[in-house]
């Protein structure tokens, strides 16, 4: 897996990042080459060069307004680069693709919603297609394994809308997962879920990356309860970027470079907690919403 740190000019700079380290044998999961994306005349992040490894665990960090769900939206073909060029298991990029699992951020469903748990699960195979679902017994299997993958068998028949934030969760693992994809895009799935459940599926996320080789990108605002499967970090702020592993990016210097102002990272515990003299609404929260803490 990669492992070397890589930087970007704000946007608009000219000074060129340094040249990437060379990376693992064989082919990337997913790759971004001079990759910019911009809203209007406003570059989010530009020029960025990013290779992720078969089975490698990328968290994703920075303030809102940064580009991290905006990148997700890039890999899953439903926003177009202003330049540059993103692929999937050596393939552009596409609306629809079936080589990627996508994990939304934890919405609660409705209560009334009669949608079984196995039901919810079988749309990340046919969900796409019109009409009822034909009898399948292939289907049945794989939803069947899908389920026990993520510890969800005991309540595959019981309605979505009646299930913990955390066993839903769990289903939208399943569903994504389900396909086998060679890329796992995970949009704040913790959002909203208690520490157990954090911790939970954090893990189970983890275990099915390893077992499957699926390379994984995990949006995030608090990187503790992923601290323990981290590979590399992306962080992205104020048009820059930086990646590396986490004890190379997460770290006083890197973060005061990245947003202009002081940054200190302070170990505490086993956590992070990253404490900044910017406006709460600049940075990113790490557990409590303490003033300028950030991820």
């Amino acid at each position: 897996m990669r492992a070397d740190p890589l930087s970007a000019a704000p946007a608009g700079a000219t000074t060129a990042a340094p040249a990437p380290a060379p990376g693992p044998p064989g082919p990337s999961a997913l790759s971004l080459r001079g990759a910019t994306l911009r809203y209007g005349s406003r570059a989010v992040w530009s020029d960025l060069d990013l290779d992720v490894a078969p089975g490698e665990f990328l968290a994703v960090l920075g303030a809102n307004g940064s580009g991290k769900t905006s990148l997700l939206r890039v890999l899953l073909g439903q926003q177009a680069l202003a330049t540059g060029s993103a692929t999937i298991a050596g393939r552009p990029v596409r609306r629809g693709g079936r080589g990627i699992g996508y994990v939304p951020q934890q919405k609660g469903l409705d209560p009334t919603t009669p949608l079984r748990a196995r039901d919810f699960v079988r749309l990340g195979i046919d969900g796409h297609r019109w009409g009822p679902w034909l009898p399948s017994r292939s289907a049945t299997l794989r939803v069947d394994a899908a389920l026990a993958a993520v510890g969800a068998t005991g309540y595959a028949r019981t309605p979505v809308g009646t299930l913990s934030g955390g066993e839903q969760q769990r289903l939208r693992i399943a569903q994504a997962l389900i396909t086998d994809p060679a890329v796992l895009l995970c949009d704040e799935p913790l959002l909203s879920l208690d520490l157990h459940h954090q911790q939970s599926v954090s893990a189970l996320i983890d275990r099915r990356r390893r077992e499957s080789g699926a390379a994984v990108l995990f949006v995030t605002h608090d990187i503790n309860p992923v601290l323990p499967y981290v590979d590399r970090v992306l962080y992205l702020a104020a048009g820059r970027f930086r990646v590396g592993p986490p004890e190379e990016v997460m770290t006083s210097a890197v973060l005061s470079e990245l947003y202009g102002s002081p940054v200190e990272v302070v170990h505490s515990g086993g956590r992070l907690i990253v404490v900044g003299g910017a406006a709460p609404s600049e940075h990113p929260h790490c557990g409590a919403h303490d003033e300028g803490r950030v991820a």
